[in-house]
């Protein structure tokens, strides 16, 4: 499991991994560690919503391709 150090919300670094709050990305071997300065970081972080593989740009660009509504250049 790789351990990032870095408060994904604040920039800052996180001093003591082993009493920080935390978050684990993935699974396995491939799992990512995010260790955070607070519980309120931590929350922020969960409060991100996912990305959904459908809001791809070239998804939404298939989607709208044939609108007749739509002015390209």
């Amino acid at each position: 499991m790789r351990v990032r150090t870095r408060d994904p919300m604040t920039g800052n670094d996180v001093l003591d991994r082993v009493r920080a709050p935390f978050v684990i990305e993935g699974q396995g071997t491939g799992a990512l560690k995010i260790c955070l300065e607070s519980e309120r970081s931590r929350q922020r972080y969960l409060a991100i919503p996912v990305r959904r593989p459908r809001a791809c740009s070239l998804t939404l660009y298939r989607e709208i391709a044939d609108d007749e509504t739509i002015l390209w250049d």
